[in-house]
């Protein structure tokens, strides 16, 4: 029998408590700028189990400005931005290298929070993405040695052939170099902290950037 969308989306809950608790938000407590703040949500999203943290969506616009979006890892934050890395010769990197502006989104369900990210994006010198690179798992470097990201594949075979040769060199060469691999990081314009509510008053804390003043940042509240 087949599976009917709408009467599946209408069994499912938002924040179920047996999965999912809400804690309470006073934005009136929050650090003057919004990476202490990522930094204590990120750890208790860690602490409360939430499964890959560490994952973001990436939105991303073309050369017509015709919007994009998919799932990357995390790399770092820290007072020079979020970071990320991929190939500079894949989607997304193309789409940087004309329009190097973006937002990121990070949901974790089992806390109800959201934080959403936006701003100029750079690529870090090629030293430090090389570093990066090498400081993650084998399957990390063996994946960025088979290349040719968002390429049309000919068969699924193709790409066997490729990654079991990436894997080898990868095991006898740990600190290969990957030229086109970059490190990409997102300085914020804004930075927003969104925290769920069971009676649906939820809390949503911006932060602006006042760079043009100075490095401050101001903070208000958004309407749900």
């Amino acid at each position: 029998m087949a599976t009917d969308l709408h009467e599946l989306l209408r069994s499912l809950r938002v924040w179920d408590p047996q999965v999912t608790h809400l804690p309470p938000f006073d934005p009136t407590t929050a650090p003057a700028t919004p990476l202490p703040l990522f930094t204590e949500w990120f750890a208790a999203a860690v602490a409360a189990g939430q499964t890959e943290p560490h994952t973001m969506s990436l939105a991303t616009s073309d050369e017509s400005g015709l919007p994009d979006v998919r799932i990357v890892m995390l790399h770092g934050a820290d007072e020079t931005g979020w970071s990320f890395a991929s190939h500079a010769g894949s989607r997304k990197g193309r789409h940087l290298g004309a329009r190097p502006y973006a937002a990121l989104g990070f949901y974790w369900p089992v806390l109800g929070r959201q934080v959403r990210v936006r701003g100029p994006v750079s690529s870090a010198p090629s030293e430090e993405a090389q570093g990066d690179l090498h400081a993650r798992s084998t399957g990390a470097l063996a994946a960025a040695l088979t290349g040719r990201q968002s390429e049309v594949l000919g068969s699924v075979e193709e790409l066997t052939r490729a990654s079991e040769a990436a894997w080898e060199r990868a095991r006898g060469e740990p600190a290969a170099p990957v030229p086109s691999w970059t490190l990409y990081r997102l300085r914020p314009d804004e930075v927003e902290f969104f925290q769920g509510d069971a009676a649906r008053r939820h809390v949503r804390l911006r932060y602006r950037s006042t760079r043009e003043d100075g490095e401050g940042w101001t903070r208000e509240l958004l309407w749900p």
